[in-house]
């Protein structure tokens, strides 16, 4: 059974910093792209970072410069730093995991962050 795990969202003021991990387990995660995704009240889920197997990495325009995903394949984890947080980066944050030769998709349960004075 596939499981990602998101820890690390929270409360934080504008300009801070956080940083989520996502601990996968029950699949082979060397094989597959991960990314993190986030959804705002009333807004569609959207693509934040994601990393390739191989490390390459793209991001949403809104974050580059601020967001910085990474991965640990031997621990099996996918990290997201977020720097100079807005209050628009509120949002449940997602990660996901992709195998996209054999169609596999998996979701976290989210982590809430809300970025406010």
């Amino acid at each position: 059974q596939v499981q990602l795990v998101e820890s690390g969202g929270g409360l934080v003021q504008p300009g801070g910093s956080l940083r989520l991990s996502c601990a996968a387990s029950g699949l082979t995660f060397s094989s597959y792209a991960m990314g993190w995704y986030r959804q705002a009240p009333g807004k569609q889920r959207e693509l934040v970072a994601r990393i390739t197997r191989g490390g390459d990495t793209n991001y949403a325009d809104s974050v580059k410069g601020r967001f910085t995903i990474s991965r640990d394949n031997a621990k099996s984890t996918v990290h997201l730093q977020m720097n100079s947080l807005k209050p628009e980066d509120t949002a449940v944050y997602y990660c996901n995991a992709a195998l996209v030769s054999l169609l596999l998709n998996y979701w976290g349960q989210g982590t809430q962050v809300t970025v406010s004075s």
